[in-house]
């Protein structure tokens, strides 16, 4: 058994030198035990911390818009920064991976401040299954399952479908936001969510469009309660 072991290591470590795990965002090799970022660019991911700010700005966006428990971004998405580079290689990049490693990354360190503490389910913003289809896969669920890992909370895909299959939000003005996501999100056999503290998780926040349009949809469901985790926040 040890002599699979060491022959299992040797190859890994040998395969390592020939294809090498490089960081998402400085391109540098990954040394044994980095996953996704290297240890230099995980101390310096420009946190926001707002997990510990009661009333942080993230909460502000969605005052007066849903009602909200608690919500929080991890890391801030600057124009011309090199850590865009995480969400570029999650969404166009097809490295799925780098949404799960970030999304246990993310509760891992949000665990001790009790932000997940009472949420009952994750539900990832959909993707049209058009867009799924050609992505191959959603990155907001890829976030949601590192999530999962970590908090052992359930992942629920099924309740809410995404209907219309809108053009990206990234050139749209604040009011084609929301004219782009009215009435994007349906439910689907939501009775399992009644009275369900529901975790909506996605991979940017921007305006907040999306988050409300979909938490507007799960408002619907008798005595839920909604908080709200993004993988970064637009600064």
């Amino acid at each position: 058994m040890k002599h699979t072991f060491f022959i299992k290591d040797w190859l890994n470590s040998f395969l390592s030198l020939l294809f090498p795990h490089c960081c998402v965002v400085c391109g540098r090799p990954l040394a044994k035990g980095e996953e996704c970022l290297c240890i230099m660019c995980n101390i310096n991911l420009p946190r926001t911390n707002y997990h510990l700010r009661k009333d942080n700005p993230v909460e502000r966006l969605f005052w007066g818009q849903i009602p909200l428990e608690r919500a929080t971004s991890f890391f801030f998405y600057r124009k011309g920064s090199d850590f865009r580079q995480i969400l570029h290689q999650l969404k166009y990049g097809g490295k799925k991976e780098v949404g799960i490693i970030m999304g246990r990354y993310m509760a891992a360190e949000l665990s001790d401040s009790g932000f997940f503490e009472g949420v009952d389910v994750i539900i990832p913003i959909p993707l049209h299954k058009k867009k799924q289809q050609i992505r191959g896969y959603n990155q907001s669920e890829c976030i949601a399952r590192g999530i999962a890992a970590v908090t052992g909370i359930t992942v629920c895909v099924e309740s809410v479908v995404r209907r219309k299959n809108t053009e990206t939000q990234t050139r749209k003005s604040v009011f084609e936001r929301w004219e782009n996501v009215d009435g994007i999100f349906e439910l689907n056999h939501a009775d399992s969510l009644t009275g369900k503290h529901i975790l909506i998780v996605d991979d940017v926040l921007t305006t907040g469009a999306t988050t409300i349009a979909c938490a507007s949809r799960l408002a619907e469901v008798e005595g839920t309660r909604t908080s709200v985790l993004t993988l970064a926040m637009a600064d």
